[in-house]
């Protein structure tokens, strides 16, 4: 078990020099049990640091594969359900007429709505006392709306302590996924500014997930912000690397 930086530094040139190892767990979450697993760290699903006073995290540097960074839910109050009436359309899974909307939004394009001919963006306004993060239709119709700085304190809360944030190459899939450790890098937080920049990019996806209870009301499944993996090192400010 390691508990400074100094052993994990120690362990993780040791690791970098096994080449390529094959995962201990299929799935998403393999690449972190497997680089657990090597460190002697146990598995760790609350917010205590993983060794010390550090988080540890592992991303494949060439995946496209989506990680979700936080959900919230939009402004003002009964957004969603604004957005489902006048942009959503009737599901099949449903056995009246009231409508769901499940898109991706994303700041670069917009996004086909179903057969509904409504499209939907995402824009990045700056503005005081806060930058806002906007949902826009093609008519130019401002429906719905995030404050940029409670959208970093949701990413905040996730990453509270220090962190080692760990790229790895992968090859293969499944249980014969293999890992190729090669890079640690050891951070100082959040990135505000890579998080901002990402959103303006289209790198950031707003996955709106809104759906209806049997009774027609809405109901939010949590409107997700996702990047790609290979993305993920813009999010925080990087330092000393192993």
């Amino acid at each position: 078990m390691i508990n400074t930086i100094e052993e994990f530094i120690e362990a993780f040139t040791a690791i970098k020099q096994m080449g390529w190892i094959r995962t201990h767990r299929s799935g998403n979450t393999g690449i972190g049990k497997t680089l657990e697993d090597l460190l002697d760290i146990q598995e760790n699903n609350y917010q205590e640091p993983d060794f010390g006073e550090y988080e540890l995290k592992a991303s494949r540097s060439n995946s496209n594969s989506m990680l979700t960074l936080f959900t919230k839910s939009p402004l003002p109050k009964g957004a969603n359900t604004r957005l489902r009436l006048m942009y959503g359309y009737a599901s099949s899974a449903y056995d009246n007429n009231e409508k769901v909307l499940h898109a991706t939004l994303n700041a670069r394009n917009f996004t086909n709505i179903a057969n509904t001919g409504n499209a939907l963006k995402v824009d990045y306004v700056v503005q005081s006392p806060s930058d806002l993060i906007l949902i826009e239709s093609q008519q130019g119709n401002c429906d719905a709306y995030w404050n940029v700085n409670d959208l970093k304190q949701n990413f905040l809360s996730k990453y509270p302590n220090k962190l080692v944030y760990v790229k790895a190459d992968s090859r293969g899939s499944g249980a014969n996924e293999e890992f190729y450790y090669h890079s640690a890098y050891i951070c100082d937080g959040f990135s505000y500014e890579g998080l901002m920049e990402l959103i303006k990019e289209g790198k950031v996806f707003v996955d709106l997930r809104i759906g209806q209870y049997p009774d027609g009301r809405t109901h939010d499944h949590g409107t997700g912000f996702r990047i790609r993996e290979c993305d993920q090192d813009a999010l925080f400010n990087k330092h000393q690397i192993v």
